[in-house]
């Protein structure tokens, strides 16, 4: 028979599903807001979390044997995070769902390509005048990417079948019609129709481990690593891979100055912590100092995105709390500091240091936590770079010119202070419709290829299954738009999305509806995308053993958790970079506008 426990947690999650859709979360005073999303989060455990592990599978990849170090160390591919379930989240695994499978089965050509992608792109996504984002600097910008490279990676596509999007006689595409490379069915799938609905694999490991720093196989991993002092290769002349192209990540899509300049900043985060654990314990050898300060390095990262990223770019009074809330609980730091945890519940202590738990469903990140961080947006086309020392400029940039092998130009050109302090007193984009990067509608590949982004970003969503706007609201338990007009309160924009989508609200794409929506107080995007955050981002460090049982002075000493727990991304721009200190003097969250250093002409 339920508890009365039990009861009112039932009852508490059925009330808060309404008060959410009769008067919405971000309306509602802090601590009602709290409670509220509280019920919402567990709504979304018991409801939106989808295995796809126990699909049919064959030729899964390779796990090496049980070893010792497993309890203290994380593995190279993610593999043994969780000891029970040793492929529980390891690269070439699938992605999970945060909606039911009868809800995952793409369209059949032709309603996949309808409306043409590259007509929602050109009519909905172009960027006529930049939308700033100012409450926070562009910083934000290169954190994602830089988040995305650990997180997701789908491979790079085949262009054996094609996806081919027809384009009228007044595109100016320089070669129609445009030809899209398909994302790589699982290959772990049996021959035949198994009754499934489709899945892909994930390149990179599930878990938040840092594998942009550290590689995802030990070949790459030992590729990285300077053979001494636990310490990693720190990049030359910014290149980070000098004389091997075909390791570099200039060659990947994506790569650009932000990304270069993070990757760098925590190499030599992950150095210093290295220095911190020879002080202590001597007699360690390489390999003990490397792997320990891979776990304080990791930990610290995502520390920074749950308490400082994140409530900068939805910077709404009850978000800030919570996210502070998932890593120290809602008795706040200052308890936490004092007297550790005092409860076992992750609202009253936090998540970090408690009990690990997956909700009953294996651990994956989801094609929909995939979809909802399409944020290019946010990247300005233009830049202006100044001395962090003055404020006097130093170089105006398109985002063109800070892409590909450009990044490394400018890491050789410019100081790393100078560039960080540019970044600092730059706002990034708003997450909104119309503010496009015109460069990322035509994206040179380094392979060559042109492609539309924006068209891309549209029609992957819909490759992966991942359902239109409507749909995806009532699968979260959102009320979906009864017509343009409700959808967003800019009746422009309502016009064009009539037009663009023939009158037919149902046909909306998840990616168009969320950038076309108000947004709660401080939100640089969506309250829609924020509904799969709420679920997926506690849920990371839930089912993460090194964040939760594991975080202990036994695994990553005493020492690694006075790093982590007495550092900010402040605390780690300014270890590196002390130019830095008077232009951070005034912000208490890095992601915040900095002041600029100098007169501004």
């Amino acid at each position: 028979m339920p508890s009365a426990t039990s009861w009112f947690v039932a009852a508490h999650n059925k009330l808060a599903l309404a008060v959410d859709r009769k008067v919405g979360w971000h309306r509602l005073p802090k601590p009602l807001s709290l409670l509220t999303l509280i019920g919402l989060r567990n709504n979304l455990r018991r409801n939106n979390l989808h295995d796809t592990t126990s699909y049919p599978a064959r030729n899964l990849p390779p796990l090496q044997p049980p070893d010792a170090r497993h309890l203290t160390q994380r593995t190279a591919d993610g593999s043994y995070n969780d000891l029970s379930h040793p492929r529980m989240g390891m690269a070439r695994s699938r992605f999970g769902r945060n909606v039911p499978p009868e809800a995952t089965v793409p369209e059949p050509e032709p309603q996949i390509l309808s409306p043409s992608p590259r007509e929602v792109s050109r009519a909905l996504l172009t960027r006529h005048e930049f939308i700033p984002a100012t409450s926070v600097n562009a910083l934000v910008a290169a954190w994602l990417q830089f988040m995305i490279r650990d997180w997701v990676n789908h491979g790079q596509g085949t262009m054996d079948h094609p996806w081919r999007i027809e384009l009228p006689a007044d595109d100016p595409w320089p070669d129609p019609p445009m030809l899209v490379p398909r994302t790589v069915p699982d290959p772990t799938r049996p021959d035949g129709d198994d009754g499934f609905p489709p899945t892909f694999l994930n390149e990179k490991s599930h878990w938040w481990d840092a594998s942009q720093l550290y590689g995802n196989d030990l070949a790459e991993q030992r590729r990285l690593r300077a053979g001494e002092g636990g310490r990693l290769k720190v990049p030359r002349n910014g290149s980070l891979s000098p004389g091997n192209p075909d390791q570099d990540p200039a060659n990947i899509p994506g790569f650009w100055l932000g990304l270069a300049m993070m990757h760098i900043l925590f190499i030599l985060e992950h150095n210093a912590i290295c220095d911190r654990l020879r002080a202590e314990y001597p007699q360690w050898s390489d390999e003990e100092l490397f792997q320990r300060a891979r776990l304080v390095n990791t930990a610290l990262i995502a520390k920074i995105h749950t308490i400082e990223w994140t409530p900068a770019v939805i910077s709404h009074p009850t978000t800030v709390t919570g996210m502070r809330a998932n890593w120290f609980g809602l008795l706040g730091e200052r308890v936490h500091r004092l007297f550790g945890r005092v409860s076992t519940s992750e609202v009253l202590s936090g998540i970090v240091g408690g009990r690990t738990d997956h909700f009953g469903v294996p651990y994956a990140l989801t094609e929909e936590f995939v979809a909802v961080y399409r944020m290019h947006p946010l990247i300005p086309d233009h830049w202006t770079f100044r001395s962090a020392k003055d404020g006097s400029p130093l170089q105006e940039a398109t985002f063109r010119e800070l892409s590909g092998r450009g990044a490394y130009d400018f890491l050789a050109k410019h100081t790393l202070p100078d560039l960080f302090h540019s970044f600092g007193t730059t706002h990034p984009g708003l997450v909104t419709l119309h503010n496009y990067p015109a460069f990322l509608q035509e994206f040179q590949r380094p392979d060559g290829k042109l492609m539309d982004l924006g068209a891309v970003d549209i029609l992957r969503i819909r490759e992966l299954g991942v359902p239109r706007y409507n749909e995806f609201r009532r699968r979260l338990h959102l009320a979906p738009a009864e017509d343009f007009h409700a959808l967003t309160d800019n009746p422009d924009w309502a016009e064009e999305l009539r037009r663009t989508y023939q009158d037919d609200i149902e046909r909306v794409d998840l990616m168009v509806g969320m950038f076309a929506e108000p947004r709660p107080q401080g939100f640089a995007f969506s309250d829609t995308a924020f509904r799969i955050f709420l679920l997926m981002a506690s849920r990371r460090l839930n089912s993460d053993r090194f964040l939760t049982e594991d975080y202990t002075p036994q695994v990553y000493t005493r020492a690694g958790l006075d790093w982590i727990e007495n550092t900010s991304m402040t605390g780690v721009l300014l270890r590196h970079f002390p130019e830095l200190r008077s232009s951070l003097r005034s912000v208490d969250n890095a992601f915040a506008p900095w002041t600029a250093a100098g007169p501004v002409r």
